[in-house]
């Protein structure tokens, strides 16, 4: 099984501490997903980056819409959303 050291978000400083407060701001928590990536900061920058554009850009999709594909393929893939 592999092992990934995580830093902890109370004592995470700098970029990765900028980001982990932003991830609590709009999440209220930093989620796995996010925790995972935070060994490189600049690849958690760039994933919360594509998230934002992709939830949140222009889109035919509609907000709801872009919601329940999120939904419809986390649970096809057995995670929870």
């Amino acid at each position: 099984m592999a092992w990934i050291e995580l830093p902890s978000v109370e004592s995470a400083t700098g970029r990765l501490g900028r980001l982990f407060a932003a991830a609590i701001e709009r999440a209220g928590r930093v989620w796995r997903i996010t925790h995972v990536m935070a060994p490189n900061p600049k690849v958690l920058e760039a994933s919360m980056a594509l998230y934002r554009a992709i939830m949140f850009g222009e889109s035919p999709l509609s907000r709801a819409q872009r919601e329940l594909v999120a939904v419809v393929v986390a649970k096809t893939n057995g995670c929870h959303y």
